[in-house]
């Protein structure tokens, strides 16, 4: 059997392409197409200063919100107890302040803030009707914070006890104990408890009281409930009437912290 070798056929000269090297090419690509890489150059650079300017923009805007607060805040508590006039005119300004950190800055870090002091704000000027919908605007917007909500959802409670809404008042408190996180659940039981009693529901307060002492034993307010639950349970013996026994007035409703 006979075998062939193969001989490679040779090629032929190499074309100018093949001359030139990697970098080589890329220029004389860019060259071919110099409008569009230009104007891609052009686009990206347009892209790169709109970015650039939100950012800065957006960092200017948070430092007048914050700057803004500021001043509420310091007008809010320098309200002198013996100069009345002064003092609600810090108040009237400390209102305007974070009215317009809340309308002009919606999105700044400290606007949560500035709308729970805002509510506050409005009840010490007896606006409970404005207090009521800064509370609301800020469980619509903010109610990721789990913390403060909580807060803001006690504050709300005590607005509508002012206001004489017992019923709002009670879903308010009981908005508390179904936030994840809520710092002041304990308070929020003791009010229930307080409010059964003054609509003349002893079971519904024990209830409460008892549940009180049992979750949060440690909390202050497990003292007072333990007084209240042997105040209920001695009205609630069948020989209490006998032994003349009289029952502990039902407690006044916890101030809101100004």
């Amino acid at each position: 059997m006979s075998y062939r070798i193969k001989l490679d056929q040779k090629s032929g000269p190499p074309g100018e392409a093949q001359l030139l090297s990697g970098m080589d090419r890329f220029l004389f690509m860019v060259q071919e197409h110099r409008a569009k890489v230009l104007a891609g150059l052009v686009a990206l650079l347009a892209v790169a200063v709109a970015i650039g300017g939100a950012v800065w923009y957006s960092h200017r805007q948070a430092d007048e919100a914050f700057e803004i607060n500021r001043q509420a805040m310091q007008l809010y508590i320098d309200r002198p107890a013996d100069k009345q006039a002064q003092a609600d005119e810090n108040l009237k300004k400390a209102i305007s302040l974070f009215q317009q950190v809340v309308e002009q800055h919606p999105r700044s870090p400290v606007t949560p803030m500035a709308l729970y002091h805002l509510g506050n704000a409005l009840v010490q000027a007896n606006n409970l009707a404005g207090a009521i919908e800064a509370y609301k605007q800020y469980i619509a917007d903010h109610g990721s914070n789990k913390v403060l909500l909580g807060l803001v959802y006690q504050r709300l409670g005590f607005v509508h006890l002012l206001n004489g809404d017992r019923e709002q008042a009670v879903k308010a408190f009981s908005a508390i104990l179904d936030v994840p996180g809520a710092l002041n659940k304990d308070q929020a039981i003791f009010e229930l408890g307080k409010l059964e009693e003054s609509q003349s529901r002893p079971e519904g307060a024990l209830a409460r009281y008892q549940d009180l002492a049992k979750s949060y034993p440690t909390s202050p307010f497990a003292s007072e409930a333990a007084v209240r639950i042997k105040a209920l349970e001695v009205k609630k013996a069948p020989d209490a009437g006998a032994q003349g026994s009289v029952p502990l007035p039902v407690p006044p409703q916890t101030e809101p912290a100004k």
